[in-house]
């Protein structure tokens, strides 16, 4: 089972969450936190495969207290649950280490593909936030030397595009254990987490072209 705990300060909220969730036979609500404190002396005794967080939130916001979570409990899946379309919020989020980001208008069943698909080892990036991404930082300095193999470099551009290890495979004639390989290689190489944050370093560094 797929044990999800969800901090937010809104009980509505909370409550179409659980509901949603309870329909699905592979995963569960197995704690709620109204805030950080309340997180903080839950998490020692409950280690949940995955926290949704809202970014507004009593004592330490969404953004802050993902930092603490990846800092104390790196094995935790982390998606930003947020009604604001912002780039501001979402850059912080994905810095922090945030497995995923997703608007709280969201249809349902995206919500569900985004927890399987941040348990996957994936990212969720809206489509929005990623054409953005592609538009910002132009005039950020270049890496002199980012260390991408050819291979390595089309697997990152597949990254951008917002394709699945699977859809990657395909694409390139390659296996999906050597999609995860170069995948892994690029996230050494950029010193980063996650997909989101691999994508951050290209676009502020100049390594994929602007659209």
């Amino acid at each position: 089972m797929i044990q999800v705990l969800l901090v937010d300060d809104h009980a509505i909220l909370r409550d179409g969450l659980r509901t949603l969730i309870a329909q699905e036979d592979d995963m569960e609500v197995t704690g709620e936190a109204t805030g950080s404190e309340q997180l903080m002396d839950m998490l020692p005794n409950t280690t949940p495969d995955i926290i949704m967080m809202d970014i507004n939130m009593p004592q330490m916001n969404g953004i802050e207290l993902t930092k603490w979570v990846k800092s104390n409990y790196p094995a935790i899946k982390i998606i930003v649950l947020t009604m604001y379309n912002n780039d501001e919020y979402f850059m912080a989020a994905i810095r922090e280490g945030a497995d995923g980001y997703l608007l709280k208008d969201s249809p349902s069943k995206d919500v569900i593909g985004a927890i399987r698909t941040v348990i996957d080892g994936e990212s969720v990036i809206p489509p929005a936030m990623t054409k953005k991404l592609l538009s910002m930082h132009q005039h950020e300095n270049q890496t002199e030397d980012n260390s991408l193999t050819p291979r390595e470099m089309e697997v990152l551009l597949a990254l951008v595009e917002g394709l699945s290890n699977k859809e990657i495979a395909s694409k390139l004639y390659i296996s999906d254990k050597t999609v995860k390989i170069h995948v892994s290689n690029i996230f050494k190489k950029f010193d980063v987490k996650s997909r989101s944050q691999a994508i951050i370093f290209a676009v502020q560094n100049n390594l994929v072209p602007l659209r």
